[in-house]
């Protein structure tokens, strides 16, 4: 679950700050929060386009308090008035760590060289981190999981990518016809390509081996859904907050000529699944 905002301590003790979007607290946003220290902080900016770890959920991969800060409320500031921003907010700030691209001030008029003459202090620069040589950034990673390619999204986040959604009714017919599900509402996050993948269903903080559904239900009501069955489990439907972690893709989402065919595959992806997480 994400970590209580109490993490939050008095930006007067704050020494050190790292700045970005940070959607995905992926490998190479760690590689910037390495260089924070012991006060250190991460300064958020919310664009409004995160969906890898939207809103306060990037707290779950830091052990740094983490700052929000509305880029509405900010894009009309000059580079000047911005670092102004930051030394008032954070007194004690002697230290700035920023990606190779970083760019900020009004229209993003100010880079680099800009931040290094505005900031009296230092300033570190991480260089693009590279895996595979392929460049670690969000934008990349979000392609990966439209194609669903989830281990090598992964690979790039430098953990499993999970999503949080909320329980709700199914259509009813796992349970009696198919395999018992966990149908889920999902708000904010990207949702990887349609098809079924071994997971792990996490549920008031216990983690089930699960082979997991998302996409339009082609051989029932068409309906899109998210669903996931816990592999040798009965765990009972008390509609709460569940998470979901996607280790790897089964299959792409296909339609079935007949409830029985769609039965047989579903026992098929279960061996899989299985399989995948042993």
């Amino acid at each position: 679950m994400k970590k209580s905002s109490s993490i939050l301590i008095n930006k007067k003790e704050i020494s050190a700050i790292a700045i970005g979007g940070f959607d995905g607290m992926h490998y190479a946003h760690q590689k910037l929060f390495e260089n924070l220290g012991t006060n250190g902080g991460i300064v958020s900016i919310e664009s409004g386009f995160a969906n890898l770890t939207p809103k306060s959920y990037r707290q779950e991969y830091s052990i740094y308090p983490i700052y929000y800060y509305e880029l509405e409320n900010i894009k009309h500031l000059s580079g000047h008035e911005f670092i102004n921003l930051l030394k008032e907010e954070f007194p004690n700030l002697k230290k700035i760590v920023v990606g190779f691209d970083f760019c900020f001030g009004k229209n993003r008029e100010n880079c680099i060289p800009q931040l290094k003459e505005l900031f009296k202090g230092e300033v570190v620069v991480v260089e693009e981190i590279k895996i595979d040589n392929i460049a670690v950034h969000s934008r990349i990673i979000r392609e990966y999981l439209k194609e669903g390619n989830i281990k090598f999204a992964n690979r790039l986040l430098g953990k499993n990518y999970k999503i949080f959604g909320d329980q709700i009714k199914g259509q009813g017919l796992g349970s009696k016809s198919f395999v018992p599900t966990i149908n889920l509402n999902i708000e904010d996050f990207l949702l990887p390509s349609e098809g079924v993948y071994a997971t792990k269903t996490i549920i008031a903080e216990k983690s089930y081996n699960s082979v997991t559904f998302l996409g339009h239900r082609a051989t029932t009501d068409g309906s899109y859904a998210v669903e996931t069955h816990i592999l040798g489990k009965t765990i009972k439907n008390n509609y709460r907050t569940v998470q979901v972690e996607f280790i790897d893709k089964i299959r792409d989402n296909q339609k079935f000529d007949s409830f029985e065919a769609l039965k047989k595959q579903i026992e098929k992806d279960i061996e899989i699944a299985n399989s995948i997480l042993k």
